[in-house]
This record gives structure tokens, C-alpha cells and sequence, in this order.
């Protein structure tokens, strides 16, 4: 798919009550978030760049507070809220990783948070939400509905939803981890960037550094990728209309579960992604490792899927600097001890 730019006029117009966000409000949201986020490194591997047969740059998310990129967004957006919303208190409906986050940031700030968060999401990210402050609420993905869960939670505490993609201050914040990227590539590499790769699952992420990527490096190509059983984006792009997936669908990537692409980032990457590609797990656990063993890095299965892309050769950079997000490092023990030993 080709990539095109985004009208000018699409930027801070509503998309049903929300607003479009800009580069303008990455920029803010870095200011912002600086006091508390990491600035995460990016960092090189001759082994990776032998293997890519080019300049790999990785952005380590898997290193940032709460172990994703998602403490960028939950901060940002908590930052925004006014006394009284704050006061209120949050809910926010996540696998894992945006549930933590909110979980931190809402306890940095005072804020009361809920967490909704399926049975079956990994405990160690359920119990740092819990460790955090957060209340949890769980449910069955399969038969219960978390917005619905969530729209009951917000009618009896009058709080306010945080979602994990369909917010512009979320969206925006998350941007800042691209910004931060391009402005640490030495300036030889930002200008012959020729790919940026991130995970994809509801598609904030993606959306959010599409952002930067049109405004410091109009030549790199934007690519998401996803677990192959939650392909929803890359169906999405063929179609032209946001695709679901299968209820019962499985994968090891359990932090990229969206049962289709959330709204907000969908009307960005539609128009803005070069392409979206999809892994197996097998791939993602053999990116693991090579994680653990080349890099001495921990990557949960979510945060692997743009390195497994590129080691499997599903996305090339064609000989040119590129820059793989890593976007979190948060799995549990017993899973990365039998991803290691096979």
C-alpha cells in the first residue's frame, strides 16, 4: 500500500468528539512528559545489522517506566484532565500494559483508577496494576463486553474513560517516542531513514509517530506490524474499512489483542501507513530469544513484533537506516523461560 499524507485539513478537525491531533501536539506532549518518562535509548547490533544487511536502530520502549510505551500516553492524558476530573478518578479497559500505566500515572498523580482487564490477561501485569493502586475489575473476553463494563463503571463513579488508543492525548503522547528517535539518529541516519517499524494493535502507537515521521522524514517508509491471528489492520488497509477479528482468535502477543483498529488511529494510519504485515508466533518467539541471547534485552511477545518482522523478512530495509521499536518488555516469567528453552 502507498503511503499518503494526510490532508492538512484532517489536523485538530473532530472525528465524531474527538480531535485530530497534530505534530504540534507531540511536540507539547514531550515537554510535558519530560519530567516523568525515560528518554529510552536507541541502540545497534552488529549481529542485527549483519543480519538486516543495513543500519538497525532499535527504540527500547521494553526499558520504559512501567516496561511499554504506554506510560507516555496514560501520563500525557492524565496530565490534561483538570482538578475535577481528577478527582473523579479514571477507568481505562486494557490487556495489560495500558492498565499498568494508568495504574502508575494515576497513582503519581492522585488520581482513583479501575482497571478493566480479561481473566486471562498475565498475571504479573495484573498484579503491578494492583501493586499501583489501581482497582482491577476482570471479565471473560469471550462472553462479556469491556466497554460495556466500563460505560457501568464510569454511569456509578462519574469518572472519566482513558482508553488505550482512541484519545488524542494518548495518541499524541505516544508519538514523543518517534520524536525522541529521530532527534537522537545521528543526522547522516535521519536523513536516509528509510523505515520505521512499530507493533501494532489498536494503532495509537503507530498513528502517534506517523506524526513526527511526515515532519522529520517524509522519506521513511511507516509500517505496522501485528500477530498474524490479530491482523485487523493489515485487513483493514486491503479493505478500506476497519476489519474485526475472529472472537476465540489466539496469540502469544497478548498485549496486541484489539478486536479491530480503534478509530482515532485508524483515520491517521489509513491514509499515512506504507504498509501493515503480520507474524506467527513462532517468529515472535524466536525474536525473543534473539533478544535475550544477541542483545541481552527481555521483550515480551507484543513488543517483538517489528523485530520479528524484520528477522523473518517479512519487512526489508533495503540497505537503508531503520529504526524497530521495541515497545515493552512486560512477560511473565514461566512464559520467557519456555520461549528460552525451545
Amino acid at each position: 500500500m502507498t503511503a499518503t499524507l494526510l490532508p492538512p485539513t484532517i489536523e485538530h478537525e473532530m472525528l465524531g468528539t474527538m480531535r485530530v491531533p497534530g505534530y504540534a501536539d507531540v511536540t507539547a506532549a514531550a515537554e510535558r512528559l519530560a519530567p516523568h518518562v525515560r528518554r529510552t535509548m536507541l541502540l545497534r547490533s552488529p549481529v542485527l545489522d549483519e543480519r538486516a544487511q543495513a543500519p538497525i536502530w532499535l527504540k527500547l520502549e521494553n526499558l520504559q517506566v512501567t516496561g511499554s510505551f504506554k506510560a507516555r500516553g496514560a501520563f500525557n492524558a492524565l496530565l490534561n484532565m483538570d482538578a475535577a476530573q481528577r478527582a473523579r478518578g479514571v477507568v481505562a479497559y486494557s490487556t495489560g500494559n495500558h492498565g499498568q500505566a494508568v495504574a502508575w500515572a494515576s497513582r503519581c498523580l492522585g488520581v482513583p483508577a479501575t482497571i478493566v482487564m480479561p481473566v486471562d490477561a498475565p498475571e504479573n501485569k495484573v498484579e503491578k496494576a494492583l501493586r499501583h493502586g489501581a482497582k482491577v475489575v476482570r471479565y471473560d473476553r469471550l462472553r462479556e463486553s469491556r466497554e460495556a463494563i466500563g460505560m457501568r463503571l464510569l454511569a456509578e463513579t462519574g469518572a472519566t474513560l482513558l482508553p488505550p488508543g482512541d484519545h488524542p492525548d494518548v495518541l499524541a503522547a505516544q508519538g514523543t517516542l518517534a520524536l525522541e528517535a529521530l532527534q537522537d539518529l545521528p543526522a547522516a541516519a535521519r536523513e536516509s531513514l528509510g523505515l520505521f517499524a512499530t507493533p501494532c494493535g489498536g494503532g495509537g502507537m503507530a498513528a502517534g509517530c506517523s506524526l513526527v515521521l511526515r515532519e522529520l522524514a517524509p522519506q521513511a517508509r511507516m509500517v505496522a506490524v501485528e500477530p498474524r491471528e490479530y491482523d485487523d489492520t493489515v485487513r483493514s488497509l486491503a479493505s478500506g474499512k476497519r476489519e474485526s477479528n475472529p472472537a476465540g482468535a489466539k496469540t502469544i502477543c497478548d498485549a496486541l489483542q484489539a478486536a479491530t483498529p480503534a478509530e482515532l488511529p485508524y483515520a491517521i494510519n489509513s491514509r499515512s501507513l506504507s504498509a501493515a504485515v503480520s507474524v506467527s508466533d513462532a517468529e515472535v518467539a524466536a525474536a525473543i530469544r534473539f533478544a535475550l541471547d544477541e542483545l541481552r534485552l527481555v521483550v515480551e511477545p507484543g513488543g517483538a513484533v517489528a523485530l520479528a518482522a524484520l528477522l523473518a523478512g517479512h519487512i526489508s530495509a533495503d540497505g537503508r537506516d531503520a529504526v524497530i521499536v521495541l515497545s515493552g518488555g512486560n512477560i511473565d516469567l514461566p512464559l520467557l523461560r519456555q520461549i528460552a528453552l525451545e
